[in-house]
């Protein structure tokens, strides 16, 4: 199966009560993005002010190219503490999830993830989002056609 042109993947803590120096606290590391709920957020190219909606906390690990999930989730993981005990802290309070981005340069393009590391996201108690995003809209329908 060839690899996907490119892979992004980047844990997300989300809780309207979240502060995000306890999580870094909890987990032993600094996230790469984090709010709280009803902080001023400010788009860097618009300038448009919002209000964030909720807290975050989030740790991004590096793009890869060819795309490999499966590095980018033990790359993620090996930053933060093990200790299932902060991690049922954290499942108990807040909404936790591994969001990534699959680039696709061709119709048949995929990616593996490893049992050790779905093991680790289900005992983490970490949702899997995938975002599979497709080269050239014609070429997927002409396929499924």
């Amino acid at each position: 199966m060839p690899a996907l042109e490119k892979t992004k993947a980047c844990l997300k803590i989300l809780g309207d009560d979240l502060i995000p120096d306890e999580v870094s606290r909890l987990l032993g590391a600094e996230p790469t993005g984090a709010r709280t709920r009803g902080e001023i957020l400010i788009g860097k190219a618009s300038g448009h002010r919002r209000v964030a909606r909720t807290g975050v906390w989030s740790l991004r690990a590096q793009d890869r190219f060819p795309g490999d999930l499966d590095a980018q989730i033990h790359d993620i993981f090996a930053r933060l503490s093990g200790d299932p005990a902060v991690w049922a802290q954290l499942q108990s309070r807040f909404e936790l999830n591994l969001f990534c981005g699959l680039f696709m340069d061709a119709r048949n393009n995929g990616e593996t993830i490893s049992p050790a590391n779905l093991r680790l996201l289900g005992e983490r108690g970490v949702e899997l989002q995938l975002d599979i995003y497709t080269p050239d809209p014609d070429e997927v329908t002409n396929y499924l056609e």
